[in-house]
């Protein structure tokens, strides 16, 4: 049976339509540490379901929400990119009543909330990178089509595939090198909660235009550096050893990772042993790492919430 720590959802009125919230932890505004929490290009919030799990246990309450163009929030419009999802997190921000938050972003996910820092510094407590925000070294006269295909390999080409049955489309992820010998239920909830249709047409509900119009701004070097110089401290950057097809080549090289160290000199950098880019949120011992990290940015912060929902 597929169980998950995110107990409540929530809509917040944002351009164009509704956002969904899931939310894990206390439920109430103002009783404990607040982490907002950003999953990646084609993901949703049930790619961070292990790491809700883990931030629960430490009464830390963790808002995720879907993404503009995927799970519950696939109806919203665009114009889509990386502006849009500041914008979007900053209603969120507002809608729970909080002022600032422990903003902590997967893959695409880190490169949004390293803009919201530096957007709205005031907004973050403290960011957390997880695999992501740094400049991914692409030359700037790049196929960008090319590259978010060389990059996203599978997760992109599902986007247009169907599947007869949620067992065959569990069956395409389980081939996902990534997931060799480590399917679970928490993989398995993320996929299950990724596919809608009619029976025998199912399909990822993620919109393909969203994600090359994000991939193109995810691809510019200069505004990822730009957005990580302006990110107020405290940082850590977790990352893992190995990438998305689970092949040895990091998705964040170590001349990248050094570079951002020299960009941001208090930055915390933790590389996460034995593991891969989806594994780092979805793996029990990764995840578990991934809140320690989480936990010891909250604990740093001095926390004064009182603010009722402003859900109006």
């Amino acid at each position: 049976m597929v169980t998950t720590a995110f107990h409540t959802e929530f809509a917040v009125p944002v351009a164009g339509g509704s956002l969904i919230v899931a939310v894990a932890g206390p439920g109430e505004p103002g009783t404990a540490p607040l982490v907002l929490g950003v999953h990646g290009i084609t993901g949703s919030h049930r790619m961070l379901a292990v790491l809700a799990r883990q931030l629960a246990a430490r009464d830390i309450t963790f808002l995720v929400p879907d993404l503009r163009g995927r799970g519950a929030s696939a109806g919203l419009p665009g114009p889509y990119g990386l502006d849009a999802h500041v914008a979007d997190l900053v209603a969120v921000l507002g809608y729970w009543g909080a002022d600032r938050a422990v903003l902590a972003g997967h893959s695409m996910g880190a490169y949004v909330v390293a803009r919201l820092a530096a957007a709205h510094p005031g907004r973050a407590a403290g960011v957390v990178l997880i695999d992501g925000g740094l400049s991914l070294s692409v030359p700037p006269d790049s196929d960008t089509d090319a590259v978010l295909a060389a990059v996203l390999g599978p997760a992109l080409a599902r986007l247009r595939m169907k599947f007869a049955s949620l067992a065959d489309y569990r069956d395409f992820w389980r081939r996902h090198p990534a997931f060799a010998n480590r399917w679970n239920s928490d993989v398995a909830g993320y996929v299950d909660y990724d596919l809608a249709g009619p029976p025998g047409a199912l399909r990822s509900t993620v919109v393909e235009a969203a994600v090359r119009a994000d991939g193109r701004e995810l691809l510019d070097s200069a505004a990822a550096w730009e957005a990580v110089a302006a990110v107020p401290e405290p940082v850590v950057l977790l990352r893992a050893p190995r990438g998305l097809a689970d092949e040895p080549k990091p998705l964040l090289s170590e001349a990248v990772v050094d570079e951002a160290k020299r960009t941001v000199p208090g930055m915390r950098d933790v590389l996460v042993d034995d593991t891969n880019h989806y594994l780092i949120v979805l793996g029990d011992r990764e995840a578990a790492t991934v809140a320690g990290e989480i936990a010891r940015v909250t604990a740093s912060v001095e926390w004064i919430v009182a603010f009722p929902a402003t859900g109006e």
